[in-house]
């Protein structure tokens, strides 16, 4: 079982990592072409910029984040379930749909400002189409990031450290600057750290906004420089890739070294802190919370929404203009059609691999202790921590070639698009499966040992019934992350293996507005569809392994 899980990470997950290093450093051997590549032009001002946009949208998403966070954490506000399902929405969201919702939403043809007078004037430039609407949408993205990180940290703050400044007489604002802040700064600078990784790896809002927008990121320039050239551009567009994962291991050392900080031993028992009374300020507060998150996670849905129904752009929604003429156009288009049921079985055919590898993994990482299976495990996480765009041109320089003894090249396939988010979604799937796995009692597989039951007797009757809860939350998350994927799937669909993912950027691409809302409100219904299956098994898997568990 060990041997054939090797085998699965090796190629999968390494393979290909070590196929784009060895282009690289084929690269960087030739000093002259090297020096080309580092000095052009477009390359420093796409890395300028993938640094700036980075750091600018992390400090958003400090604010969104870390302050939401801290209000729903520490005070008495009412309806904190709901609060923190609306804060946790954009995670639901796709980048690439997130983008079309928010320039329908700000857009001169607006259906929610539009009727309110509040929309642009019309042929007017949407102002998202700048280096400041790209910082707010990567930041307001990623600030879930941020707010599971001081979350979390929150529920490890000592009470009655908190109740002897209080005794002491201290007021609120002084025990949240001199005690939980200080207490929470790891993990601030770890969701900060995660934020910044995930804003340069981001691939979905700079292409919408970045590219008309002529704030080219580095994922967007690698986009645009393997669709214009080709396969003879892998040689550039794999040094691209490097100072990617150089730019995302710099955020994750600092991640890495938060972590490490984030155990403050301090004296206490253990409880949550007592909530700090607003009093009459409450209801204000509550008001100011729920219209932030209304504007930053439903208006622009509902924009979304209010673009797929009216008849043409431009038209106010109401009785007389509602249609469903632009779903109907999506069904109708046969490209759509396949879009649709691709990104289906490929979700579902990889978190269905992906269900099945995790159980057996999660046993020999979580109650066998295996020294090879956990270094197995670290190695699965290489291909979803790098950028999604790095992914896709290992996968295309590790699989274009033809196949020892098959002779054929995966390339331009189906099954490179299902290997890809194998490998890319493995991590996502293995962490519920080994949580679920290490809250067993071990007790129980040593009952059965003692009975006769044999090794995988006891791994198929014991073991795997009571972990498969969480394992199966675990492949909920992957058809979640893999039905809307477009940072792998933009450089390696083919013409008959689009995805929805590829199919709504390109609907947009072309000017097709009405549709790609049409399409990503389908995309949406079916991801939310996903979360809620997720939830009902909520009860029977550990705490945390969904992200909105509260």
């Amino acid at each position: 079982m060990l041997a054939v899980l090797g085998l699965y990470v090796v190629v999968l997950c390494l393979l290909p990592l070590l196929r784009l290093s060895a282009e690289a450093t084929a690269a960087f051997s030739d000093a002259s072409q090297i020096w080309r590549i580092l000095s052009d032009a477009q390359v420093l001002r796409a890395t300028g910029h993938t640094l700036e946009a980075s750091f600018g949208s992390m400090l958003v998403s400090l604010a969104v984040g870390g302050g939401l966070a801290l209000v729903i954490g520490l005070t008495d506000i009412r309806g904190k379930h709901w609060l923190v399902f609306l804060m946790l929405l954009p995670m639901l969201v796709p980048a690439q749909i997130a983008a079309l919702a928010w320039l329908e939403l700000t857009g001169p043809a607006s259906t929610i400002l539009g009727p309110l007078g509040l929309a642009p004037a019309p042929g007017s430039r949407n102002w998202l189409y700048s280096r400041e609407g790209i910082v707010l949408l990567l930041g307001i993205e990623h600030s879930t990031m941020v707010f599971l990180a001081v979350k979390a940290g929150l529920r490890g703050l000592p009470r009655d450290l908190v109740e002897a400044a209080q005794v002491a007489g201290a007021g609120r604002f002084r025990i949240v600057r001199s005690i939980v802040l200080p207490l929470l700064r790891p993990s601030l600078l770890a969701g900060a750290a995660l934020a910044f990784v995930a804003a340069v790896g981001n691939f979905g809002i700079p292409a919408i906004l970045g590219i008309p927008g002529r704030y080219t990121m580095l994922t967007a320039l690698i986009y645009q420089r393997l669709s214009g050239f080709g396969p003879s551009a892998l040689g550039e567009v794999a040094v691209l890739s490097i100072i990617l994962v150089v730019i995302v291991g710099v955020g994750l050392s600092v991640q890495l070294v938060a972590d490490r900080r984030r155990q403050v031993v301090v004296a206490g028992d253990g409880t949550a802190i007592t909530p700090f009374s607003l009093g009459r300020w409450r209801s204000i507060l509550e008001i100011a919370i729920v219209g932030i998150l209304l504007v930053i996670s439903v208006m622009p849905l509902l924009a979304l929404l209010g673009t797929s129904l009216v008849q043409a752009l431009g038209l106010p929604l109401g009785p007389d203009t509602v249609t469903l003429e632009h779903y109907v156009t999506v069904l109708r288009n046969a490209a759509a059609r396949r879009g649709f049921l691709n990104s289906a079985w490929l979700a579902l055919g990889a978190a269905g691999v992906t269900l099945v590898v995790a159980l057996p993994f999660a046993f020999l990482v979580a109650l066998r202790r295996s020294r090879v299976a956990t270094i197995l495990n670290l190695a699965a996480d290489a291909p979803f921590a790098i950028p999604g765009t790095v992914v896709s041109i290992a996968f295309i320089l590790a699989f274009l070639p033809p196949l020892p003894l098959l002779k054929i090249s995966l390339y331009g396939t189906a099954a490179i698009l299902l290997l890809a988010y194998l490998a890319r979604f493995l991590a996502l799937g293995l962490k519920p499966a080994i949580a679920g796995m290490m809250q067993l009692d071990p007790a129980l597989e040593e009952a059965a040992r003692i009975v006769g039951a044999g090794g995988v007797r006891r791994l198929v009757s014991v073991i795997l019934p009571l972990a498969a809860p969480a394992a199966a939350a675990g492949a909920l998350l992957v058809v979640m992350s893999a039905y809307n994927e477009l940072t792998v799937s933009a450089l390696l669909w083919s013409a008959g293996h689009e995805t929805i993912g590829v199919m709504i950027f390109n609907l947009y691409d072309e000017g097709n507005a009405t549709a790609a809302s049409a399409a990503s409100v389908m995309a949406v219904l079916v991801t939310l569809l996903a979360a809620g299956a997720a939830s009902l098994l909520a009860h029977r898997m550990p705490r945390g392994v969904l992200p909105w568990q509260t």
